[in-house]
């Protein structure tokens, strides 16, 4: 059975560390699966929480983490550079210098009090498995490229996706002017982090560098471990809209404004979030979550001024998912006007569902049988790169079960075996890659 190996030392902390490589002959899969542990849990300590994993956009830990995975690409043989938006970027030339790539990877941010596994494993373990082709004196017919993406949550501007959509082209300027909790711009960002906002579109990659794009990630639901199967194969990722709603009501005096005399601008954003609720509770595939909320003025003894919270609507059909957002923003209106308070929504994020190219969909399969594990297709509940990535390039996607399903939690949880399984399929999956010009 073919297996692939993968640096080991997990005390790398800088680009100048020094990483150790396992011996060449197979491992079993349980040292390979700690191997790959071990250096998620490296990459889990670089946080601006100490009590939880938090790790944003364009901070000092993504920084420190680029740095520490652009030395364990480095020791896989790869180059290693960071592109114009913050995107960490290894490759691994093949025969032919120069030739289109097979791009593997995902995200390095997280949210907040995030779990360990979430984007960090495929990017450790496409590290992995061009590591073991190295080890062996391999090159392939393309070149392999690895890539950790420094936005894929979004929890510091509020729009998702910004590294994969520098990376697809689908970066506009006006992104730039979002402003995060502390009202600093992502230009300044950009800045601070030493990079140009001018030169984004420099990020951008062209139709003909790559070949596909393939990620490894945890589920993120329970379909695989409900069915006792490792690994699956991705069909589709669902579409989702996002929308930035302000309420502005009139703050006044706890003790002295009539109840009904108010413009309480909490109230109406708490009614606004039940509407959210029921409508998506009204109609089987649709989803929604307020996931954030803030109030001013935020003193126990004042009547609340304005209101701001996020909604996100997902499903695997467009139209439901449109749908949905217009049914929600014109009961936002009537809830406003029956309030007599003031609202404005903006949409802050939207991507279409789309689907996981059938062509690399049989080769993720062709490497699932090879581990002797029948395959299953199921689609993602979660939104991933591949949805901006898809613009210029086929993707494909393969999932590894996770402990109850639980993600974006502290609690979220792989097994050592799991991983080993994952980066063996990963593997066999690149070493038998046809591109698609010469796929059957």
């Amino acid at each position: 059975m073919r297996c692939c190996r993968i640096i080991v030392n997990s005390t790398v902390s800088s680009p100048s560390g020094r990483l150790v490589v396992l011996p060449q002959q197979p491992v079993d899969r349980n040292i390979l699966g700690r191997a790959i542990m071990a250096h998620i849990e490296e990459l889990a300590a670089i946080s601006e929480s100490r009590t939880g994993l938090t790790r944003v956009f364009l901070s000092d830990e993504h920084r420190r983490t680029n740095a520490v995975v652009a030395a364990w690409m480095e020791a896989a043989g790869m180059n290693s550079r960071i592109d114009a938006v913050g995107n960490i970027i290894g490759r691994y030339e093949g025969m032919v210098p120069g030739a289109p790539a097979l791009m593997l990877g995902s995200h390095l941010d997280t949210v907040r009090d995030a779990g360990k596994y979430d984007g960090m494993l495929g990017v450790v373990t496409a590290i992995a498995c061009v590591a073991a082709l190295h080890r062996a004196g391999k090159r392939m017919p393309f070149a392999i490229e690895v890539i950790g993406f420094g936005d894929e949550e979004g929890v510091r501007f509020g729009a998702t996706m910004l590294g994969s959509k520098a990376a697809a082209g689908c970066f506009t300027a006006d992104l730039l002017a979002l402003q995060d909790s502390d009202g600093r711009s992502m230009a300044d960002g950009l800045r601070a982090f030493g990079l140009d906002p001018d030169q984004v579109g420099m990020a951008a990659r062209s139709r003909g560098e790559l070949l596909a794009y393939v990620e490894l990630h945890i589920e993120q639901g329970p379909v695989l471990e409900a069915r006792g199967v490792p690994v699956g194969c991705v069909s589709a990722i669902v579409g989702a809209s996002r929308l930035g709603v302000t309420v502005t009501g009139m703050a006044g005096h706890a003790g002295t404004v009539p109840m009904a005399a108010r413009a309480d601008a909490l109230v109406a954003a708490a009614q606004a979030v039940l509407a959210v609720e029921q409508r998506c509770l009204s109609e089987p595939g649709v989803v929604g979550t307020v996931g954030t909320m803030t109030v001013a003025p935020g003193a126990i003894n004042v009547i609340p001024g304005s209101a701001r919270f996020s909604v996100d609507i997902r499903s695997v059909e467009d139209r439901q998912r449109r749908q949905a957002v217009d049914d929600l923003r014109a009961r936002f209106a009537e809830i406003a006007k029956a309030r007599g308070v003031g609202i404005d929504n903006t949409v802050l994020h939207e991507l279409p569902s789309v689907s996981c190219a059938s062509w690399l969909q049989d080769q993720i399969r062709a490497a699932i049988v090879a581990e002797d594990i029948t395959p299953l297709d199921l689609a993602s509940g979660a939104g991933h790169d591949g949805m901006a990535m898809v613009a210029i390039v086929d993707i494909g996607m393969i999932f590894l079960r996770c402990a109850g399903g639980i993600s974006h939690h502290p609690a979220e949880a792989i097994t050592a075996e799991d991983a080993a399984i994952g980066a063996r399929v990963l593997s066999r999956f690149i070493e038998n890659f046809v591109p698609e010009a010469a796929h059957p």
